[in-house]
C-alpha cells in the first residue's frame, strides 16, 4: 500500500521514536515537497522539525 502523509503523523511518531511504524505498516510512504520543507525547517527553527 502507498500512503501520502502530512506533517503531523511523521513528527509525532518521530518524537516518540516510532517513525519506522509508517514503513512497517504501509511500505511506501510519499512525503510531498511542501511537507518535507515544513519538517526540515528551511534553515530556521520550526517546532516539530526532524
Amino acid at each position: 500500500m502507498i500512503v501520502v502523509s502530512n506533517t503531523s503523523p511523521i513528527t509525532s511518531l518521530a518524537a516518540i521514536g516510532y517513525l519506522n511504524l509508517l514503513h512497517d505498516i504501509y511500505g511506501t510512504i510519499i512525503i510531498p515537497v511542501a511537507v518535507y520543507e515544513e519538517m526540515t525547517g528551511l534553515g530556521y527553527s520550526v517546532p516539530g522539525t526532524i
